[in-house]
Order: C-alpha cells, then sequence, then structure tokens
C-alpha cells in the first residue's frame, strides 16, 4: 500500500538529507513537492494545505534550520504531523456496558462489509469475545447466505434471519436470542446501497433506535480515495458514525482516504482490512502507518502479527529441535507454512525499513512461485531424504525433480540453500539471537 507516495517522498527527502543545512528556500522547495505527492495520492485538497502549512511553520523555526541533521529533522515532522493528522494513537472498539455489546457495520454495496463482519468476530474471538452474526440485509439473500457461510467456517453463530420481518426488528429480536445464547458481542451486517439514499438512511437510523448499538462502524473501499471520505461524511451527518473500517487497503490504493478520513470526519479509522482471508483485518496505528508511508517499515506490526499467527508450540518445538541440530526438511517446510500465514513475501518485506526502496529498484522482488517449487520438491522426498538430506545422491535427485515437476538444478538448489539457512540458524540458535517470535509476556 502507498507505494507510489512512499516513492515520492523518499525522492524529496533524499535531496534534503545530504545537506549540512537547511534554508528557508530548501523547506519551501521540499514541501512543495510534498504537496503535490499528497494531492496526486487522491488526498483531501485542505487537508493537504493545513498539513503543509502545519510542516512548514515547524520546520523554517530552529527545530530544523538550527538542526545538526536538518533533513532527518525535517523527516521527523513530517512524520510526526502525519501521525497527528490520522488520529496520533490508536482507538480501540467501545464495548463497556451491559452486554451483549452491539457493533453496527454500515456502507455502500461494493464495500466488503459482509466479509468485514466476519473478520471482525473472528477478531473479537481471539480476544476471548464471544461473537453473534447477525445478517441484516433482508434485500440480499445471498449477502445472508455468504455471512452464514463465513460463519460456518470460523465457528461462529449466525441469527437465524427471516426476510419477511423488518431489519430492526431482527436486530432487536437478535438482541434477545444473542444474551441468552451467551454471546457478548453482536456484530450486525447491515444493507447497503449502490449509492447514498434516503430510504437507507432511515431504515440505519430505525435500527440504531431500536439497539443503540456501542459503535456504528463504515466500511469504506480504500480503492475509492476521496470517494470514501465523502461516503464517510454522509453516512456521519445522517447517521453518527463512531469510527470508519478501511477495506482493501492490500490493493494499490493511493493513500487519500487513509490520509484524508479523521481530518475531514473527526471519526478514527479503527481497522484496515488487508486480503481476503478471514484474519486479514489489522487495527490501525496511526504512528506505524505514517512510518510505511514514509518508508521506515512497521516492525512492530510485523512482530504482533507474527505472534498471533505463529502456533506456539510448533515455533517451540522447532527451536527445540534446532537447538539439538535436528532441524530437517520436513521442519523446515513446517516453518515455511507458517511464514505463509504472515502474507505474502511482498506483504512482509512491506513491514521491514528501507524495503520499499529495494523493491521499487527491482534489487528484490519476491517471486511466490519459487515457494510453491520448493514445497513440491519436499513433497516428493521420501521421509528418510526429508529427515538425512545428505542421502540424496544424483539419482535420487533426479527422481526428486521428476516427481516434483522441477529440475535437478532446483532440487541441488534447494539442497545448498537449506544447508546454509540450518547452518545460519543453528548458530543464531546457539547465541540465543533465534529469529522466532516471543510468546513470553
Amino acid at each position: 500500500m502507498f507505494e507510489n507516495l512512499t516513492e515520492k517522498l523518499d525522492g524529496v527527502f533524499k535531496k534534503v538529507t545530504g545537506r549540512g543545512r537547511l534554508s528557508e528556500t530548501n523547506i519551501k522547495d521540499a514541501l512543495k513537492e510534498v504537496r503535490l505527492a499528497l494531492l496526486e495520492a487522491d488526498v483531501n485538497y485542505k487537508v493537504v494545505k493545513n498539513l503543509v502549512e502545519d510542516i512548514r511553520q515547524r520546520a523554517i523555526g530552529q527545530e530544523v534550520l538550527d538542526s545538526l541533521t536538518p533533513g532527518q529533522q525535517l523527516i521527523r515532522i513530517v512524520n510526526d504531523e502525519l501521525t497527528r493528522l490520522m488520529g496520533g494513537a490508536r482507538e480501540t472498539l467501545q464495548l463497556v456496558g451491559r452486554t451483549p455489546h452491539s457493533l453496527m457495520l454500515v456502507g455502500l454495496q461494493g464495500s466488503g462489509k459482509t466479509t468485514t463482519a466476519a473478520k471482525i468476530a473472528q477478531h473479537l474471538k481471539k480476544q476471548g469475545r464471544h461473537p453473534y452474526l447477525v445478517p441484516a440485509d433482508i434485500y440480499r439473500p445471498a449477502a445472508i447466505d455468504q455471512l452464514r457461510k463465513l460463519g460456518e467456517s470460523i465457528d461462529m453463530p449466525v441469527h437465524p434471519t427471516d426476510l419477511t420481518r423488518k431489519p430492526e426488528d431482527t436486530c432487536l429480536e437478535a438482541l434477545g436470542k444473542a444474551g441468552k445464547a451467551g454471546a457478548d458481542v453482536l456484530v450486525i451486517d447491515t444493507a447497503g446501497r449502490l449509492h447514498i439514499d434516503e430510504v437507507l438512511m432511515e431504515e440505519l437510523v430505525r435500527i440504531k433506535g431500536k439497539i443503540n448499538p456501542n459503535e456504528i462502524l463504515l466500511v469504506a473501499d480504500s480503492m475509492t480515495g476521496q470517494d470514501a471520505v465523502n461516503v464517510a461524511k454522509a453516512f456521519d451527518e445522517s447517521l453518527g458514525i463512531t469510527g470508519v473500517i478501511l477495506s482493501k487497503m492490500e490493493g494499490d490504493a493511493r493513500g487519500g482516504a487513509a490520509l484524508s478520513i479523521k481530518a475531514v470526519t473527526d471519526r478514527p479509522i479503527k481497522f484496515v482490512g488487508v486480503g481476503e482471508a478471514i484474519d486479514a483485518l489489522e487495527p490501525f496505528y496511526p504512528d506505524r502507518m505514517a512510518s510505511q508511508i514514509l518508508g521506515m517499515g512497521d516492525v512492530l506490526s510485523l512482530i504482533e502479527k507474527a505472534q498471533t499467527q505463529f502456533d506456539e508450540k510448533e515455533t517451540k518445538r522447532l527451536e527445540k529441535r534446532l537447538r539439538k541440530s535436528e532441524f530437517d526438511l520436513e521442519d523446515f517446510k513446517a516453518q515455511l507454512a507458517q511464514m505463509k500465514k504472515l502474507g505474502s513475501l511482498e506483504q512482509i518485506l512491506g513491514f521491514l525499513p528501507g524495503m520499499g526502496q529495494l523493491k521499487k529498484l527491482k534489487q528484490l522482488k519476491p517471486d511466490e512461485k519459487e515457494l510453491v517449487k520448493v514445497e513440491a520438491v519436499i513433497d516428493s522426498m521420501t521421509r528418510e531424504e526429508r529427515r538425512n538430506y545428505k542421502i540424496i545422491n544424483g539419482s535420487r535427485r533426479r527422481r526428486i525433480a521428476r516427481g516434483s515437476g522441477t529440475t535437478v538444478q532446483d532440487v541441488n538448489r534447494l539442497l545448498k540453500n537449506f544447508a546454509q539457512t540450518k547452518k545460519m540458524m543453528e548458530r543464531f540458535t546457539k547465541k540465543g539471537q533465534l529469529g522466532l517470535p516471543s510468546f513470553r509476556g
């Protein structure tokens, strides 16, 4: 996400970080380019104007002009102001008071609202909550069926919606059933429209009046840029939303929605959807997002993602085998499976500082097909070969290549890389530096 904006801002800051001193003219020229980059990223015009002015006022003071590292100071100011623009700090769901609590998801058709309802429920379940999914879009039976199937896939109860009943009555009925079933949070998927209209808003207002939800969350498509901001503003004016979930952030989002919504509506972004999978929903941290936009990575989010996605028991087993020098190709494949839970290689690299520029320069282009090839080669080995790769001679390599649909060179490359990886991991393990996620505390 934000690749184009990150690339342009990186070009701007490269011009100033090499200077021993910065003049007001240097700063003015740099901020002109920053302004253009933000406008091209579809950030709201007034938001850009105010942001650049706030940066300028701080930058022309002693904070930058008298600094020994003026370029770095300017980047720090931009990072601070971007963080402030997006809300400053993480805002969590407000689930207080009597249970069951209720979350009402609203939005236009095609924004990913139904899938997001299941994602939110899965997120709450991991936190020890007991969600209850409520399909309230009686106009689209397919949406009700979709939510039911999603609920089954994550072992989540779904309310049996009656298409003949009014949505507000369905939600009120679900509130009573949820409490009796031991659920503590309703996640309500309301109806959407292709565009905002009076009928839609009146229905949502009636639902709000019936159940008095803890949160009314707008699901907005980040790919639509400023349109998402306009939608947020319209829903807030009519309904009073409490937060926003930006969907489809894994795509080629220009960034306008993420950078504009809080400033325009004064409503926080609480989550971002980063893929189709049920667990592809992440809390929104303004400071971490600002760091990613400026190409500084987001290692904290990567660590947290690893801690939630990796299997603790499996991780400890692999670490124990490494310490005993027993790590084999079966373990190697298991570790690859763990890594794949974090997302694509490109997504993982996006969390690391400076990796965005390497990808841009084509110095590092991760090839997902290589992982598929590695798994195919390992699968074509016998159990004995996976446990002791050193017995794999020439004839065995040819057999493995035929069985996996690869070449002998591919098999040779895997065995060579595995030997080097095993050696390196064993060395780091002995030093206590193994890069496996910690589950302590």
